[in-house]
């Protein structure tokens, strides 16, 4: 069976949105969390919490 996007349990800091696409792709969560705070920066940061509350509640938790 092949890998789930899913929100991690155990690599979390708010809801594990960002640990759970670092698993995913096999990237340290921490370089996940950096790009996102850049982009969400640069991007007046209300697009980037917006899209983070959306994936808190599309993606599935990690059992």
């Amino acid at each position: 069976m092949g890998k789930k996007l899913r929100r991690s349990s155990t690599n979390r800091m708010i809801a594990g949105v960002c640990g759970g696409i670092g698993e995913y792709f096999d990237i340290d969560p921490t370089i996940i969390r950096l790009l996102y705070v850049l982009i969400s920066i640069f991007s007046a940061v209300f697009p980037g919490l917006l899209i983070y509350i959306i994936a808190m509640f599309i993606m599935p938790r990690e059992h």
